[in-house]
């Protein structure tokens, strides 16, 4: 070899070795600045200072602005991290994302405001987040995303989203993109900062360690055991587990056996839910069968109670027209005015007719006492069907209108302040004094006249 070409040689040696290590410290410089971030980050999510947790996360797992509008994609920094960092970083951020979504809406608002809190919340019910991971973290690649990573955001959006179309979309993707590897190498050639993707891609995602199995395993469960039950392809998840190459007969089996379980359980809930159902209906049918069965004994309870005032009515009409004859005819022949068939035709004398009137006057008077007890006697009974009908239209009334009594007792209380006051006691005794000499005159009056 030639001096010239052994220097050339040698030079372009140093300069990839030069570069090669000062790549490689900044790597080590930017690790160091992402583990940093991810302690302060995760001892604040501790102490439940979430807004400031998230705050801090945020940067790393943000691209940065391009300088240029047309310029290249520049990931974010957690890309370029390792892989423990990497999934350290995109754990903390989805259990960060999960714990703002657990809080009430007035803890929430009040930490993040309404609009914040709302967009959170948002992108985590419709699976946005998984893009979001997908896109700033892994170069919009969907297979290279790291299993850990996949197993949170398949949790996280089995507790929080909406429905589990998009997780299943997602997980299909994955385990598609998984198994089938990249061959095209020509858009790494093209866009650079392709050639800044993990460097666990270096291996297979598939089942090659057996961390990677356990991971894919979860996975598979998270798919077949979860995801697909939730939207009801259970004979989809079956065939999925008896046709999956990861999994063996034992763990076939046990993925079997579980997802039968599942059935009958769901099915066990449909059948209890569809008979409280029922009964619940049937409740509800019956109390509306015995609240019209109470309101038409009610009906007919009012019914028999008019048509007995009705009839009480016209039985003391009669009584009272009855009497009022009574009173008006003199159904006994006076003496003075009968004669004897052979007599004379002489008169009876003065004297005995002041004596014959009484006489005849007797039955009457009976008759008039007997019907005048028994017209008091309907009017007594009047009065009480009138205070009972009034007690229970007040009784209707104060359970249709509680106010009502409520104005009746304060209505009440108000009449006893106004006694408590001594002025107005002595004002009421002096008028019911008054009012009482009235009466007492006036009933002596009636006496003297009844005597005269």
């Amino acid at each position: 070899m030639d001096s010239p070409s052994y220097a050339a040689h040698m030079g372009l040696s140093n300069s990839f070795s030069s570069l090669s290590s000062s790549v490689s410290s900044a790597r080590a410089t930017s690790s160091s600045s992402i583990s940093k971030t991810y302690r302060q980050a995760s001892t604040l999510f501790l102490s439940r200072r979430l807004p400031e947790a998230l705050s801090t996360v945020l940067p790393l797992i943000t691209p940065p602005p391009s300088d240029q509008p047309g310029g290249a994609f520049e990931p974010a920094p957690v890309a370029r991290a390792s892989r423990t960092t990497r999934i350290k970083v995109w754990s903390l951020y989805l259990t960060i994302l999960n714990a703002i979504v657990e809080l009430d809406s007035d803890e929430g608002k009040e930490a993040f405001g309404t609009q914040e809190w709302r967009a959170l919340c948002l992108k985590v019910r419709d699976g946005e987040v998984w893009e979001e991971v997908v896109r700033n973290g892994y170069h919009g690649v969907e297979g290279d995303v790291d299993a850990d990573v996949v197993i949170n955001l398949a949790t996280l959006l089995l507790t929080h989203a909406k429905t589990q179309a998009v997780n299943q979309k997602r997980l299909e993707n994955y385990l598609a993109a998984a198994r089938t590897p990249n061959l095209d190498i020509s858009d790494r050639f093209k866009n650079p900062t392709k050639r800044l993707q993990s460097p666990a891609k270096g291996a297979s995602n598939g089942a090659d360690t057996p961390r990677d199995l356990n991971a894919r395993v979860k996975i598979l469960e998270l798919y077949t055991l979860h995801a697909l039950p939730r939207n009801n392809e259970w004979e989809y998840a079956r065939e999925f587990i008896t046709m999956s190459a990861v999994l063996d007969d034992e763990r076939r089996e046990a993925f079997l056996q579980a997802l039968q379980s599942l059935q009958e359980e769901q099915e066990e809930a449909e059948r209890r839910e569809q008979e409280e159902r029922q009964r619940r209906e049937d409740a509800i049918r019956r109390d509306i069968e015995e609240a019209r069965r109470l309101r038409a004994e009610n009906e007919e309870r009012e019914r028999k109670r008019l048509e007995e005032e009705r009839r009480e009515r016209e039985r003391r009409r009669r009584e009272e027209t009855g009497s009022e004859v009574d009173y008006g005819i003199d159904k006994t022949p006076s003496i003075g005015s009968s004669s004897r068939p052979g007599g004379k035709g002489k008169v009876a004398p003065p004297a005995r007719k002041p004596l014959s009137k009484p006489v005849a006057k007797l039955p009457a008077k009976s008759t008039s006492s007997s019907s005048q007890s028994t017209s008091l006697a309907n009017r007594a009974s009047m009065v009480l069907a009138n205070i009972r009908t009034l007690v229970e239209q007040l009784s209707i009334r104060f359970q249709t209108n509680p106010f009502v009594l409520y104005r009746t007792l304060a209505f009440i209380i108000t009449l006893l302040l106004m006694l408590s006051r001594r002025n107005i006691r002595e004002k009421i005794a002096r008028l019911l004094g008054s009012s009482w000499d009235k009466v007492k005159a006036t009933a002596g009056m009636g006496v003297k006249v009844s005597y005269i």
